[in-house]
């Protein structure tokens, strides 16, 4: 494992953070599982939260049960591995999936666009795998109720192709072993966002082929290391390295070099932003192509971080500062793990509690129940958006493509971000939008993250609400998205994803946060036409 800190950071100031965390032995308690590293009121919370700084035992007796049933199921011809699950559930598993080359779907989206085109896939060679950490989760509970009712319109035992993920005792476990399905129980010590080499990260993977050994082995290898009380420990250095820029330095521009780009950076968006997003302060790391107008002309409110081999020619680099990790991916998962742990400590957050995450759940449930006129899209349709319509808060709606831009760069704060929040079907507008991102990030002069809803409520939704007031957001709605009916549900995914988007706009204007939102009947046009526009 190798950590590069590059000229210009401020490497004496590091060495003191570095020494005084030493000096307090934190990293030798956190693998001792000492929950008093956080404070008194984070105390509770981080004694059922440390579980992942040990996995491998419960790791060596669930992967011979995995491959067991990977070989059963290609016995019977079933080798397309669908993933139902948000956040911690599902980006893991696909990272370890696409960093091993293996094909594995995942389905955390609530677009009846994405989910129909889930469920019409070939069903005779599908298992499912249904991972929900708290058992209650809305989106998983939908998408598995939907995989239901198509196997058994297609003939097909469902008990025999679902898969459950989920903790000991909740509700999911209860109802699915009531119908017959496979269930694999995780450890309910380890947060769904640390849970990448737990059940959560290995089920599914690895019935996709993923090799889990070598994963835990990369694992491994680094935990006496990461453990060390010692000016060498790399997530000692890397926690320190971030502390020591904030909180002007609150964003990480992450890049993977070298090919190693497998998801990575949205993993670790993940993991940093919705465990140090909260009481006003926090990290909020973007997941960044190499070819970023952020990394051309770093923003000051950027920290540069690559992941992955550093370049030898010529090409984007982290430029005159930053920092270089470069480790297998069972090392880095256990390295940011321990560094955002230890981050936490450095802030005074407590990592392990996810407040506003619940909020935008309640507030979403509350919009399902009463799915009144929606005041964030009944402004007057801008026909240059391809009849989108339009709402800022706070301020006048913008009535042009031009001027949208425009309202943009007045609502996002100095040396602050722009977050594109899109509830869209990922593949039919991801090139547009990525297209969006690196043109309004050119154009302002700040850093844009892209995130997809309702999957980003799972992940980065929590600092953009909790963390840094520093934020200004662009929501786009596919109004023209049709309905699919979730079974035995009293609405469908369309009036889901719409409530679930109403619900998040909700509380980040309760939170003072600025919101343009935008609904559009053919959204790759609107977005088009935006980018004719910057």
């Amino acid at each position: 494992m190798t950590i590069r800190l590059d000229a210009g950071m401020p490497e004496r100031a590091i060495a003191e953070t570095v020494a005084e965390l030493v000096e307090a032995r934190v990293a030798s308690r956190i693998f001792a599982r000492d929950a008093g590293l956080w404070g008194a009121e984070a105390a509770a919370e981080a004694a059922i939260r440390l579980g992942w700084t040990d996995v491998s035992p419960a790791a060596e007796r669930l992967i011979p049960e995995i491959e067991a049933l990977r070989a059963e199921f290609a016995a019977s011809g079933v080798d397309r591995v669908v993933l139902c699950g948000m956040g911690g559930s599902s980006l893991a598993p696909e990272v370890i999936a696409r960093w091993h080359g293996v094909p594995l779907e995942v389905l955390d989206s609530t677009h009846p666009a994405v989910v129909r085109r889930a469920v019409a896939g070939d069903l005779s060679r599908t298992v499912v795998v249904v991972s929900s950490k708290s058992g209650g989760t809305i989106e998983t509970l939908s998408q598995r109720a939907a995989f239901e009712r198509a196997f058994a319109a297609a003939g097909i035992d469902p008990a025999g192709r679902i898969v459950v993920v989920t903790d000991p005792g909740s509700a999911l476990e209860a109802d699915a072993r009531a119908r017959g399905q496979r269930v694999f129980l995780a450890d309910p010590e380890v947060g769904g966002r640390f849970s990448a080499l737990t059940a959560f990260g290995l089920v599914p993977a690895g019935l996709a082929g993923a090799e889990l050994r070598a994963l835990l082995a990369e694992a491994d290898s680094v935990r006496a290391e990461l453990a060390a009380d010692d000016a060498s420990n790399p997530a000692l250095r890397l926690a320190a390295a971030i502390g020591e820029g904030l909180p002007g330095r609150f964003l990480l521009a992450v890049r993977a070099s070298h090919g190693a780009d497998a998801g990575l950076g949205r993993w670790i968006e993940q993991l940093v932003a919705e465990s140090t997003g909260k009481d006003g302060v926090g990290v909020l790391p973007i997941a960044l192509a190499e070819t970023a107008p952020e990394f051309v002309r770093t923003p000051a409110q950027a920290l540069p971080v690559a992941v992955g081999p550093e370049r030898s020619e010529d090409g984007a680099g982290t430029g005159s500062e930053g920092i270089l990790l470069d480790a297998p991916l069972g090392a880095q998962f256990l390295l940011w793990e321990v560094a955002t742990s230890v981050l936490g400590r450095l802030i005074g957050i407590d990592p392990f509690d996810q407040p506003d995450v619940e909020a935008a759940k309640v507030a979403a449930r509350a919009a399902l129940a009463a799915p009144a006129r929606d005041a964030a899209v009944e402004a007057a349709p801008i026909a240059e958006l391809a009849d989108a319509v339009v709402q800022a808060a706070p301020g006048a709606a913008p009535r042009s493509a031009s001027g949208l831009v425009d309202a943009l760069r007045a609502v996002v704060p100095a040396r602050g971000y722009l977050a594109i929040q899109a509830y869209l079907d990922a593949s039919a507008t991801r090139t547009e939008l990525e297209a969006l991102r690196a043109g309004l990030a050119a154009s302002l002069g700040v850093p844009v993250a892209l995130g997809f809803g309702p999957g980003y409520l799972h992940s980065t939704g929590q600092l953009h609400k909790g963390g840094p007031a520093a934020g200004a957001f662009l929501q786009l709605s596919d109004t023209g998205a049709g309905e699919l009916g979730i079974p035995d549900g009293e609405a469908g995914f369309g009036a889901l994803i719409a409530a679930q988007a109403r619900g998040d706009r909700g509380v980040l204007a309760e939170r003072g946060r600025p919101v343009i939102a935008l609904g559009c009947p053919d959204p790759a046009e609107t977005v088009r036409r935006i980018i004719a526009a910057i």
